[in-house]
């Protein structure tokens, strides 16, 4: 195993004279054995991260720090990496046998006996010790998945580099594949990278996830952690599905009350002392309600019209309306709406989350509560003693 520290790397492209920032003051420590997953949006520069971490892309200025050694210079073959990639890349016209020993044979001193033994190994752990005589074309896309893997594996990396190597399988296949990529990383306990734009394989995955945008990464934390205490907006809206309702509203705070105002009939009123950041200073702030949190009433509230509803089987999705702002809501399956009809919905005062409307910087989320709430139980338990 080996840790990786990224220090200050930034990743510049000029191909045409006009600079391109793709990866902006990169940060960030890796520890031995972490599986870590970098997710973000199309052309947020997680991909390009990974290839500087493989040597397979130039970094601009900063270093890259395998263990002790720094590898920034060092060729991507002495770097003790594999990697995986989203299109698979087997050869054709090898067996499968041949595709997973293929490495080995072209950079490693190992004997042709030791390399069929290790191939045979890999093969047996992936499940796929009975194709070793097929060639890819002859392969599922599960299937192809696994012998890219154990190309990788087979080669005893000290890193796992994996880009987006689900993106190509059907929904079924990547739950499978997801808890056998798990497996065979806590097995092989080796330190591992993995990219993805999907936050809900980010979620499931990471031991810790880092959410990247625009060049930038914007939050690093294990993923309930990112969830419930986001740093800004974009983490906020990124992670979850349905995305989070945002709302800009006017703030005005009287006799210990906060009023929020908002587009439509949007109002909600909440005790100040229940506020672990003061609204002293602002005129305006974003609210932010997950869709889960959304709850529908049958009076006080906030009145909305529904739009859509999309019936999930165990949930129903419902799109609701107010002030020309669209919210959504995920709500029991038992509950049916149609388009058009008038609801009133509401939330508990402890799910909204607070941003400042210029900068997206969180001012109160729902974990700053929990933690709140946790240390006001310690402190009735004190008192109690």
């Amino acid at each position: 195993m080996t840790s990786i520290e990224l220090e200050s790397v930034d990743k510049i492209y000029d191909p045409s004279g006009q600079a391109v920032q793709a990866v902006d003051d990169m940060n960030i420590s890796i520890q031995d054995g972490e599986f870590l997953v970098f997710v973000g949006p199309s052309g947020c520069g997680k991909t390009t991260t990974l290839r500087m971490i493989a040597g397979l892309e130039s970094v601009t200025s900063g270093s890259i720090v395998f263990g002790d050694e720094d590898v920034t210079d060092v060729r991507p073959r002495e770097r003790g990496v594999a990697m995986v990639f989203q299109d698979y890349a087997l050869y054709p016209h090898m067996t499968v046998r041949k595709n997973i020993g293929f490495g080995l044979r072209l950079s490693s001193d190992y004997s042709e006996q030791e390399i069929e033994r290790r191939v045979e190994e890999t093969a047996e752990m992936l499940g796929i010790e009975d194709l070793l005589g097929d060639r890819p074309g002859e392969l599922s896309g599960g299937q192809q998945q696994r012998v890219a893997l154990g190309r990788a594996i087979v080669r005893d990396p000290t890193v796992f580099l994996l880009d987006e190597p689900l993106s190509n399988l059907d929904a079924k296949l990547r739950d499978d594949m997801r808890k056998e990529i798990l497996r065979l990383q806590r097995e092989l306990d080796v330190t591992s990278v993995y990219v993805t734009h999907d936050q809900t394989e980010a979620m499931a995955m990471g031991d810790r996830i880092a959410v990247m945008n625009e060049g930038e990464l914007q939050q690093v934390g294990p993923p309930e952690e990112v969830y419930l205490d986001p740093a800004n907006e974009f983490v906020a809206g990124f992670l979850g599905s349905p995305s989070m309702n945002f709302l800009e509203t006017s703030v005005e705070s009287v006799d210990g009350t906060a009023r929020f105002d908002g587009p439509g009939e949007f109002t909600y009123e909440r005790s100040i002392d229940s506020l672990s950041a003061t609204l002293e200073g602002y005129d305006r702030v974003t609210v932010g309600i997950r869709p889960e949190d959304v709850s529908i009433v049958e009076s006080g509230g906030v009145p909305v019209e529904v739009t859509v509803v999309e019936a999930m089987g165990d949930e129903n999705v419902v799109y609701l309306e107010t002030g020309g702002v669209e919210l959504t809501g995920r709500i029991d399956s038992h509950v049916r709406f149609s388009r058009g009809d008038r609801v009133r919905i509401d939330f508990a005062p402890d799910d909204l989350y607070l941003f400042e409307p210029e900068t997206g910087e969180a001012i109160e989320t729902k974990a700053s509560r929990i933690v709140e709430y946790e240390d006001l139980q310690q402190a009735d338990a004190t008192n109690v003693g």
